[in-house]
This record gives C-alpha cells, sequence and structure tokens, in this order.
C-alpha cells in the first residue's frame, strides 16, 4: 500500500473539502445559492427568447433570417437549461423552495419533463456516474459506444466522426421518445421510477401539449407548415447538439474511469468523493464565456460533490477542492480550454470504436 493511499484512508476527505467551502461561504458572507447574477442570466435568457419567438410569429422576414431566429432560440433554450432549470432542480437556483420549483419547471416548458429529469439526473446519474446500466447519460448505444462492455459493430470506427452531429438529436429524443418510454415503462434504465400522483400525470400530459402546440401548432398556423417544420428542426438540432457535446465532455473523456458495482452491491470499490473525481472532468477552466452561457456546467467535478450549491460559486469552489487533491496526490481530471477537452472527447470515442 503506498503513501498517497495511506494518506487518503486516514482523512475523510469529503469532510475535509466541505469544510473549506462553509469556510469559503462563512468568510466571504454569502449563501450556496444563487444571487442577482442568476436572475440577471435568467431575465436575458427569457426575454430573447420571447422576443425570438414572437418575431417568428408575427413578422415576415426572409428565409435566412428565420432560420438565425431558430437557431438562436435552440441555443437560448439550451442557456435555459443550463442555469434556470438546472440549478432549480438541484435546489440551488433561490433559497425560496417555490422559486426553485418554479425553475425547475422551465424545463416542461422546453419539452422535458422535471419528475422523470430528478430520477434520471439527480439519482442515476449523481449516484451512479459513469456505471454501465445505472448511468442513463452514458447510454447513448447502439450509435455509439461508450463502455468495453458494449457491442462493437462496423460503424462505431467513424464514431468520432458523426457522434457530434449525432448529439443534435439529444434534444429530440428527449422530447419525443426518450420521456415517453420512461413514463409507459415507469423506469429509467434498471431504476423504478418514484409513483407518479395525479398531478404529476396532469402535468406531465399538458406541459407536453403545451410546448407541442406553442413551437409547432402555432407556428404552422402562423408561418405555414414547411416553415414551421424545418424551424423546429434547426431549433431542436441546434439546442441538443449544444446539450449533448457539454454532458459528454464531463464523463466520456480519455482519463475517466469507468466502474462497475461491486458484485451484489449497489456500491462501488471506490469511496463516493473518490469515484466522483474519477469519472468527472472539468473543461474550459479558463473560459468565462463558457462558464457563463453552461451554468458552471465546465465545473462538473464541482457540481458532482455539490450539487446544492448554485454554479455561480463554482469557479471559487474549484480551487478548493484541487488544492485538496493536489495535497493528497489524487488525480483531478481539467482541461483548461474547450478544445482541449473536446478533443479528449473525440479520442475516447475513437478508442472505444477501434477496440
Amino acid at each position: 500500500m503506498n503513501n498517497t493511499t495511506l494518506d487518503i484512508e486516514k482523512v475523510n476527505l469529503f469532510s475535509e473539502i466541505k469544510e473549506d467551502v462553509e469556510n469559503y461561504f462563512c468568510n466571504n458572507k454569502i449563501l450556496r445559492f444563487g444571487n442577482y447574477k442568476i436572475y440577471i442570466k435568467s431575465i436575458l435568457f427569457i426575454a430573447v427568447s420571447a422576443i425570438s419567438y414572437l418575431t417568428i410569429l408575427f413578422f415576415t422576414v426572409p428565409l435566412w433570417i428565420l432560420a438565425c431566429l431558430y437557431i438562436l432560440l435552440g441555443t437560448v433554450f439550451a442557456g435555459i437549461g443550463f442555469n434556470i432549470m438546472h440549478d432549480g432542480g438541484h435546489g440551488s437556483y433561490s433559497r425560496k423552495n417555490w422559486l426553485n420549483r418554479i425553475a425547475g419547471y422551465s424545463l416542461n416548458l422546453l419539452g422535458g419533463n422535471i419528475f422523470l429529469w430528478k430520477t434520471k439526473h439527480n439519482h442515476n446519474h449523481h449516484n451512479y456516474t459513469n456505471i454501465k446500466g445505472m448511468d442513463d447519460d452514458i447510454d447513448i448505444e447502439p450509435w455509439v459506444r461508450t463502455h468495453l462492455s458494449q457491442p462493437k459493430h462496423w460503424y462505431h470506427r467513424y464514431q468520432h466522426i458523426y457522434a457530434l452531429g449525432l448529439y443534435g438529436l439529444t434534444h429530440f429524443n428527449w422530447v419525443f421518445i426518450s420521456d415517453f418510454k420512461s413514463y409507459f415503462a415507469k423506469k429509467i434504465g434498471s431504476t423504478n421510477l418514484p409513483k407518479m400522483n395525479l398531478k404529476e400525470h396532469f402535468i406531465f400530459w399538458i406541459s407536453k401539449a403545451i410546448f407541442f402546440t406553442l413551437l409547432l401548432i402555432i407556428p404552422i398556423a402562423l408561418i405555414g407548415f414547411w416553415k414551421a417544420i424545418m424551424g423546429f428542426a434547426i431549433m431542436s438540432f441546434v439546442c441538443g447538439i449544444i446539450l449533448g457535446t457539454i454532458f459528454q465532455l464531463a464523463h466520456l473523456i480519455e482519463d475517466a474511469e469507468f466502474p462497475m458495482l461491486l458484485e451484489n452491491s449497489n456500491k462501488t470499490e471506490k469511496s463516493w468523493v473518490l469515484h466522483q473525481i474519477a469519472t468527472t472532468a472539468n473543461f474550459a477552466t479558463k473560459n468565462k464565456f463558457v462558464y457563463w452561457f453552461t451554468g458552471g456546467l465546465n465545473f462538473q467535478v464541482v457540481h458532482h460533490l455539490f450539487p446544492r450549491v448554485s454554479h455561480i460559486h463554482y469557479r471559487e469552489i474549484n480551487k478548493l477542492i484541487r488544492q485538496t487533491c493536489s495535497k493528497y496526490k489524487i488525480k483531478y481530471i481539467e482541461y483548461s480550454g474547450f478544445f482541449t477537452g473536446l478533443r479528449s472527447h473525440i479520442l475516447f470515442l475513437k478508442r472505444l470504436g477501434a477496440h
């Protein structure tokens, strides 16, 4: 047993990290929740989406401008998901629970469902990160092979070329397929859904109806069938490729581990905190725009260790976690640039496609 392992076993690693984080909030006299920064950003995203949507419906514009408006709408939808919905779904958007619920329900207006998402993301993804069969976020087979235990097909040899384009279907699949599949199967992956009461059933169907009405039926009636269908496809593809790329850069990279559950157990060999650090990566850590737009999801290690802390604090907290990991010589996966993270993701896909 080496000295590094001995050092880790002598301390409660997460307690040490948590104490540093609590001291950060205490010394700076700030709360872990969002503040005016996230509220201003929320107003901006909502305003841009509303203006884009109303311009599409009520102003006659050239086809190329219409396409640009739908591109903008898809981009802003991704931004709302990253910043408003995600923090709200984790209860970190505000210290007021009712405001967190409202922020979380913004996912329903984007075509998803917050009730299903909380099982898929908060439970499965955060507890069983990068574990095949448990973490639904890495289960994108058969088209993309992300784990050595998954079947290998001839086309996987080219997955590093086509995968990014395939991520463009993320939003479409989420809205039209996976939500309904989970709803009727009453499970996500191998995890049973909590029982949905009458209210949640009603919300599921009514919010889907509102989304399809706003994004398909009304545009078809006002701007025409083909323009509306084309616009929806553009919006969904742009939103999907942004969501899919950001999701995968945090976990499907060269240095990340893909552990298995211990036999007859729902536990892994490593402790929870070491598991999260080993399976998760930060990227674009020096890019202020990526940090702002993605709601801090480029600091994914911080998010996995402190999901109930608002993303506006991630940059500073990351320094504390990295210092502790350096102290105990724990490998910390971090890419300072966006394209270095993207390169690692592509090389990971190439390796999985070749072996």
